[in-house]
């Protein structure tokens, strides 16, 4: 027996030595050169072996016999948790397999576009997130949910703040929804609410104005502008007094909500659409914003371009025509429709043109 006691023990150092070897074994591979760490994704009900199979699919680690081995002796690997995990090069099989059965997750960086409805916003955050896209659709329209941000599901959608954020891989819908409003706030600083002030608007209506802004400007350098002739509409700045805001996104709006898939080239009829929203037929704004405002289009109302331009017209470029009456608006719009027609025209020719010689062919 007294034999066997040196033995054990050297067996017994030898045991440590080995896990210890396994323990501190640095184990994550090298990245490519654009990037900073080996990004995985471990989804719900996730075990060890799937847990390998994901870090080996990533190319993640250099010895992945190692890994099974020192998670299946620790026992750490029954313990893998559901998460989006950041390996460096170099961590340690501990490191690792410490990180991942703790849950210490690192966040996944999303960009919110402006100009969204709420069902592309649904898409956007469904692939960066890997939310459900009805659920998030379903949050906006929470009333309970709303009504926690302090706000109502009119305005939800406006503090959607176009962005760059930070979030867990598993944080739900509504927690994303609420993340991301959470933000709004950050724009609206003391200098900003002065200048909403001045203009005699509270931030909602700055937002709801600014939304407008965001699907009627299409070209850089026209937001402020823009701004400024809905601005002249809803204030009264010129001597035409107060007038409809007579917006087409406006419309668009109340068309998407009555069914339309997507937006198209509004007809006559259109404008007559009943809707809270059409502000051809209401006074002032409408209840809440149409879609989510950039930055850009917030600051454009805020610092609108002062000028006594009442309308504008679509030039083919993009951009618009400006104009003071409205007599040469119609001037404007009248060319701006006949070149639309002849488009239409060539279009069609060609399309003949093609069909033809296809059957000839």
């Amino acid at each position: 027996m007294r034999r066997l006691l040196p033995l054990l023990l050297v067996l017994g150092i030898a045991g440590l030595g080995a896990v210890a070897w396994l323990a501190f074994l640095p184990n994550v591979a090298p990245v490519p050169d654009d990037a900073e760490a080996h990004s995985i994704r471990l989804p719900p009900d996730t075990d060890f072996n799937a847990a390998l199979d994901s870090l080996a699919s990533a190319g993640a680690v250099r010895n992945m016999t190692s890994l099974r081995l020192f998670g299946t002796l620790t026992g750490w690997g029954a313990q893998v948790k559901t998460g989006h995990y950041n390996l460096t090069p170099g961590m340690s099989n501990w490191a690792m397999m410490d990180k991942i059965r703790k849950g210490l997750q690192d966040p996944i960086r999303i960009t919110i576009p402006g100009g969204l409805t709420p069902a592309r916003l649904g898409r956007v955050l469904q692939r960066q997130l890997g939310v459900d896209s009805a659920a998030v659709v379903a949050a906006l329209r929470d009333d309970e949910l709303a009504e926690r941000l302090g706000t109502d599901t009119a305005h939800l959608l406006g503090r959607m703040r176009a962005d760059t954020y930070d979030i867990l891989w598993t944080t739900d819908a509504a927690r994303a929804v609420e993340r991301i409003e959470e933000w709004h706030d950050r724009f609206w600083t003391d200098a900003r609410r002065a200048q909403a002030d001045a203009l005699g608007m509270t931030t909602d209506e700055v937002t709801t104005l600014a939304s407008i802004v965001e699907w009627e400007a299409r070209k850089p350098g026209e937001h402020k502008r823009i701004a400024g002739v809905y601005l002249n509409r809803l204030l009264g700045r010129t001597s035409s007094g107060r007038m409809r805001l007579q917006a087409d996104p406006t419309v668009q709006f109340a068309l998407m909500q009555a069914g339309e898939p997507q937006m198209r080239r509004l007809l006559f009829v259109d404008y007559q659409t009943p809707s809270p929203y059409n502000t051809y037929l209401i006074e002032g704004l409408p209840p809440g914003p149409i879609t989510n405002p950039t930055d850009t289009s917030l600051d454009a109302v805020l610092d609108a371009e002062r000028h006594d331009f009442l309308y504008f017209v679509a030039d083919g470029t993009g951009g618009h025509d400006f104009s003071r009456t409205v007599a040469e608006h119609n001037a404007k719009a009248a060319r701006w429709s006949a070149w639309l027609s002849e488009q239409v025209r060539i279009r069609r020719e060609r399309e003949r043109a093609e069909g033809a010689t296809s059957g000839e062919e």
